[in-house]
């Protein structure tokens, strides 16, 4: 038995399933890793692979960047929390400010869970409206107002999962992405608080939003007063130095941020409109509050990652890379008579089998799941990890070479030539 195999023997006896969340398990057992660094990762075997998830995007820059880690650890020896103020602190949040469109305020936090409830009850506090809508396939955060799935009409949703109550469920609505008239109905027959919507979709594979749409949304929610809220947990100093509102110069009133801001440490946002984060406590009446909100060294990590991101054209550099990986990909495909299509968005991709767009979630849904399946287990067993879920991600990073580009695309080709066979 391999040392993965006996690790996840000891923790199915003492975690739910073997692990700590479920987006890691795979059959007969996850990968236990031992160590990563730029774009590699080593099992607990001693094995080695490509890294294409990358912890699910927070390692923009790659694992262990020596940039990244020399400033977390500086900070480490100052101290790790304090329950009070820092200039750390404070400088990300500057940053962040000053790079994102909607930020005039921010609130630091603990996670992108964190800082999408905590938006969605500000959202709610400042309107004074209890209903809100999300997009069908968009993940917002495992908590009770994200954990819904679509319902019946002007019925609101209904639970997604055990333990979320249907009193709960039926304030959130579910609109379909890229489609402005599903969300202008929605929005003509209820009195809604907010829109949470990820601008590009990452939680169903990535989906991207066709011509218009955005600012379709955008004007639409003005017109109802509802408060538009992008949730760049993913996207956030990934598709742009400003996230994806930058990229497709469409301002939102609030946005909630994780994974990079942290640069490889637990850490969330929210921030938004001037008029709206001066509702969150202490200075308003919507509470608010974390123990290691703001945490320094998190908060060093993901100042550091932000300053390189944003240095030497690096976003233009990655994005590039990325491209040609992913065409290469779509050109095998189509060589090979492979049924799918690639979506992509600066320095994320995801391949769906079996369909010929994802332009929506249902669409998204719709892909051949045991294709990718195949898929998965042919690149683990030639050293490219990829997510292990047909509706995740996957994630480039600085730490690519084109060395790891030019292996990847051999990889990605050798699959397809298999199946083609």
């Amino acid at each position: 038995m391999d040392r993965s195999a006996e690790l996840y023997m000891r923790s199915t006896q003492v975690a739910p399933g073997g692990v700590s969340s479920p987006v890691r398990a795979f059959k007969p057992n996850p990968l236990f890793i031992d160590k990563a660094q730029g774009s590699k990762v080593w099992d607990a075997d001693g094995n080695e692979y490509i890294d294409l998830c990358m912890a699910y995007g927070p390692l923009i820059a790659g694992h262990a960047c020596p940039i990244i880690m020399e400033k977390a650890k500086e900070q480490i020896s100052k101290g790790t929390v304090y329950g009070a103020p820092s200039e750390i602190e404070l400088k990300l949040i500057e940053r962040i400010v000053k790079e994102v469109p909607s930020a005039e305020m921010v609130r630091l936090g603990c996670s992108g869970t964190e800082a999408t409830m905590h938006a969605i009850r500000v959202a709610r506090g400042v309107t004074g409206k209890d209903d809100i809508v999300k997009m069908n396939g968009g993940f917002h955060g495992a908590h009770d107002a994200a954990l819904v799935a679509a319902g019946s009409g002007s019925a609101g949703g209904v639970p997604s999962s055990k333990g979320v109550l249907a009193d709960v469920a039926k304030h959130t609505f579910t609109a379909e992405y890229n489609d402005a008239q599903c969300m202008s109905d929605i929005l003509d027959k209820n009195d809604i608080a907010c829109v949470i919507m990820e601008p590009v979709m990452g939680n169903v594979g990535i989906v991207t939003p066709e011509k218009g749409y955005l600012e379709e949304v955008r004007k639409i929610t003005k017109e109802h007063d509802t408060i538009l809220i992008f949730d760049e947990v993913i996207m956030g100093f990934r598709a742009s130095s400003g996230g994806a509102q930058k990229r497709y110069n469409v301002t939102p009133d609030m946005t909630t941020m994780g994974k990079i801001v942290g640069g490889g440490f637990a850490a969330g946002a929210f921030m938004g409109r001037k008029d709206i984060m001066e509702n969150v406590a202490p200075q308003g009446q919507v509470y608010v509050a974390g123990t290691f909100a703001g945490n320094p060294v998190s908060a060093a990590a993901g100042l550091a990652t932000i300053d390189l991101m944003c240095s030497n054209d690096n976003y233009s550099k990655l994005e590039k890379r990325t491209e040609s990986l992913v065409n290469t990909i779509r050109d095998s495909m189509i060589d090979n008579k492979i049924v799918g299509c690639v979506n992509s968005v600066a320095s994320m991709f995801s391949i769906f089998f079996g369909i010929e767009k994802a332009t929506n979630g249902t669409e998204a849904m719709a892909a051949d799941r045991q294709m990718f399946d195949r898929m998965f287990r042919y690149m683990l067993a030639n050293g490219v990890y990829l997510p292990p879920s047909a509706l995740e991600v996957d994630f480039m990073s600085l730490a690519h070479s084109k060395d790891d580009v030019t292996v990847l695309e051999d990889k990605f080709k050798g699959f397809f030539e298999s199946v083609k066979e």
